[in-house]
């Protein structure tokens, strides 16, 4: 597997390299260029300046005889070779001791004779190293009657250009070079934290939760550490959540088993001669019953819930038939308690798409809670209100209240005030089960003020409400 450090690194010098070369390169051919266009305009020049000379002083006088007084009025002022020629092609003249009446037949000698100016470049055909001429035509009015020709070796220019080369090849290395040691230790500080992080995860694997990841940037890595630790955060939290709710769930299931047993124990051995305390038995025997049951129920639809298995049974549920069904069923145990059970819902209150079993099981839920904290004297209510796309329907009692601490804890899976009872999974379900049906639930409370429960649910089924 490559890593990502040799992947940044090669990256990056792969860029540099790319780019050294192509700088290098424009370099190059510009220095080559800036130098030969330099040594052209110097010999276009003194060929002017020749060829004007003799066309203005020295037209009128034969050129063959001419041609060694020519040479050296040219000659003295420049380095390069000056070479007279004749319209034949023939050397009259040469500065370097050319042999006189050679024949050339360059380039730039057959356009200067042509009456234009000539430029060749090419090795020489006796020490083949590198030069570059430029002829320019003798003229005797409008006639041509020769050319002067001037010579100059590239082997020095040459040498600067691969000195300058070599300067560019030694600067790109030390670039390349540097380039490397930046991108290593960039690369480090990336893949450095990264490693790091893997490590931390891998213990958190391996249960050690305790793990945390260094935050040593302030970046997408440093990031990712604050993300894998508050993971670990809730994992840890959850996990006490879960321990909170099995020790909960063993104490709710060991109280009615111990009064139930209790009582079967003494109705099997017929110390109960009195009906009256044999229907009292009998009565617990039932109530802890059905409170086993509804447990086992709330843990079974948390299952469900968790795998993702129930499915909503829809229909068109009336909402004043549903709430009204409901008060009935709940009042009795309002008034054992001595709380005042109110229902409130317009007349004109619309039909929704729902699960009816189950939206029943949320408000009883709800309602269930609310007679739990609310003491005798006190007050729970149960309305329902009609919105353009929506309904809501509101459970408020004003009882002890949720601490604020808690009141954003109270609809995740586990939670549980230490004091109250329960299993701490029963508005984790309601909840789950209002989003079922595309709604949302609001809570709202105050301690000692009571608490308001609103269940949000859209008119149609596939609405969602944000």
């Amino acid at each position: 597997m490559q890593g990502i450090k040799k992947r940044l690194v090669g990256s990056y010098l792969l860029v540099i390299i790319l780019t050294v070369f192509i700088m290098n390169t424009f370099l190059l051919v510009g220095i080559r260029q800036y130098y030969f266009d330099n040594v052209i305009d110097v010999l276009e020049k003194q060929a002017e300046v020749a060829g004007s000379f003799y066309a203005r002083y020295l037209a009128y006088k034969d050129l063959p005889s001419e041609a060694g007084v020519l040479l050296d009025s040219f000659s003295s002022a420049t380095a390069a070779q000056v070479q007279i020629i004749s319209t034949e092609g023939m050397v009259l003249a040469d500065s370097q001791g050319t042999p006189v009446a050679e024949k050339l037949s360059f380039a730039d000698i057959q356009k200067a004779l042509a009456g234009e100016l000539g430029q060749w470049q090419g090795n020489l055909p006796v020490t083949g190293e590198p030069a570059m001429s430029v002829a320019y035509p003798l003229q005797s009015g409008a006639r041509v009657v020769g050319a002067v020709r001037f010579v100059t070796s590239l082997t020095g220019i040459h040498g600067v250009i691969r000195n300058a080369a070599l300067i560019l090849v030694a600067v790109g290395l030390l670039v390349v070079f540097l380039a490397t040691a930046v991108s290593v230790l960039l690369s480090a500080t990336i893949t450095g934290p990264v490693e790091k992080i893997t490590r931390v995860a891998e213990e958190m694997a391996a249960g050690r939760f305790s793990a945390r990841a260094v935050k040593k940037y302030d970046d997408e890595v440093g990031k990712l550490a604050d993300t894998l630790n508050y993971m670990a955060e809730e994992i840890v939290r959850y996990e006490q959540l879960k321990n909170q709710f099995i020790a909960s769930i063993s104490h709710e299931l060991r109280t009615p088993l111990t009064s139930i047993k209790g009582w079967a124990v003494t109705l099997r051995a017929g110390g109960l001669e009195n009906v009256d305390e044999i229907n009292d038995g009998l009565n617990i025997i039932e109530r802890e019953s059905d409170r086993l049951t509804l447990l086992l129920d709330e843990l079974l639809d948390f299952s469900r819930l968790s795998a993702g298995k129930i499915t909503l049974q829809q229909d068109t549920v009336h909402l004043q038939e549903l709430l009204d069904s409901i008060v009935k069923q709940m009042n009795p145990r309002a008034r054992r308690q001595g709380v005042h059970l109110v229902c409130e819902t317009p007349q004109d209150l619309p039909s929704v798409k729902a699960d009816p079993n189950r939206l029943k099981q949320v408000i009883i839920n709800l309602l269930d809670n609310s007679l739990k904290f609310t003491p005798s004297g006190g007050t729970v209510s149960l309305s329902a209100r009609s919105g353009e796309d929506h309904v809501q329907i509101t459970v408020a009692d004003t009882g002890s209240g949720i601490p604020h601490e808690a009141l954003p804890k109270v609809k995740q899976k586990f939670y549980k005030e230490t004091s109250s009872a329960g299993s701490g999974i029963g508005l984790s379900i309601c909840d789950e089960i209002v989003k079922l049906h595309r709604g949302h639930m609001i809570i709202d409370s105050s301690p000692g003020q009571g608490t308001e429960v609103r269940l949000i649910l859209p008119l149609q089924p596939n609405m969602y409400l944000e």
